[in-house]
């Protein structure tokens, strides 16, 4: 069961930075970063997109994570100061590489400079590209990197998505969304989040319901990679989408598939993976114990936990966004 918490997450899709990003456009920002990804596979033989995957999953936690600041860089990796100078230096500032390897810190110098910098890009990306190339560069020996180094099932998932989507379309500025109905179909929603639900139990709604025809198409909201497919009691036939800013997106009720998805597929924003109905509220195949409609959550994983946030403002704005952008052409 997902834990509820109501809070509004725009921030989670708006990718900028307070230092850097205020003065440079997103397209820089996306450049610059990519720079530093390919410059650090160049210099340790660990593909770009591994970093780029890394550095994304940390950039997504710390926006969310108290006990973590927030990125404030065109790098999102984090590395605590007693982890990077090591556990007993005394000096947890420390930038000395000699002192740091003494005592076991994992801080390197990557841009040449005589210093292993914490707050630098290139000695951040440099370190933790460092630590992947001791286990090698394939999928599954990055996946046990991973799992070393974070300790967490869901961690290594999210990373893995990053990785997938990044090496399929050979770039990082993925940041275009798509509402999950089409254009040419009649729909209709308002802001049913948090609402009371009774079947199987007093619960409250974790998404926002969006009413139309049997059979309107269902899209994907945004780049990410299937990671649920099937029948749930509640949901009826149902898919789960996790996204580059470790966001799941959870689309239930629907009248069917796409043909051939499965889990694993990278998807698009745009791309249509079901259709809508009513399944749902029995056991396999029950439909019809309420009008068709889709029902659409979010649900937000900062590392160590996941919960449910409120998709209506997010709606709201790709449906916005498209509609600025269909003006355009």
């Amino acid at each position: 069961m997902k834990k509820l918490f109501p809070v509004i997450f725009l921030f989670f899709f708006l990718p900028l930075h307070a230092v850097d990003a205020k003065e440079l456009s997103q397209k820089e920002i996306f450049d610059k970063r990519m720079h530093l990804y390919k410059s650090t596979e160049a210099t340790t033989g660990v593909p770009w997109y591994y970093i780029a995957a890394v550095d994304q999953f940390e950039r997504s936690i710390r926006y969310v994570r108290k006990d973590l600041p927030k990125p404030d860089d065109i790098t999102g990796y984090y590395v605590p100061p007693k982890h990077w100078a090591g556990p007993l230096n005394p000096f947890e500032d420390d930038s000395n590489p000699l002192t740091i390897t003494f005592f076991n810190g994992i801080g390197i110098d990557g841009n040449g400079d005589g210093r292993a910098d914490r707050s630098n890009g290139k000695d951040l990306l440099y370190t933790m590209a460092t630590y992947l190339s001791q286990y090698g560069v394939n999928d599954q020996a990055f996946r046990i990197a991973i799992w070393d180094y974070y300790k967490r099932d869901q961690t290594v998932r999210s990373i893995m998505t990053n990785a997938q989507v990044y090496r399929k379309f050979k770039r990082i500025d993925l940041d275009e969304k798509a509402f999950p109905i089409p254009k040419g179909y009649n729909y209709t929603y308002k802001n049913t989040w948090g609402d009371r639900r009774g079947w199987g139990g007093r619960r409250i709604h974790e998404g926002t319901d969006i009413f139309a025809g049997y059979g309107a198409p269902v899209r994907a909201v945004a780049y990410g990679v299937v990671e649920l497919k099937g029948w749930n009691k509640y949901g009826g036939w149902r898919v789960g989408i996790r996204d580059l800013n470790n966001t799941y997106h959870y689309y239930a009720h629907l009248n069917g598939f796409s043909k051939e998805l499965k889990i694993g597929d990278i998807v698009a924003p745009g791309q249509i993976i079901g259709s809508v109905g009513s399944s749902g509220y029995g056991p396999p195949g029950t439909s019809g114990k309420f009008p068709p409609h889709l029902h659409f959550g979010m649900y937000k994983d900062n590392g160590k936990n996941e919960w449910s946030f409120d998709p209506y403002p997010h709606l709201r704005l790709w449906e916005q966004q498209e509609r600025i952008r269909r003006n355009k052409k």
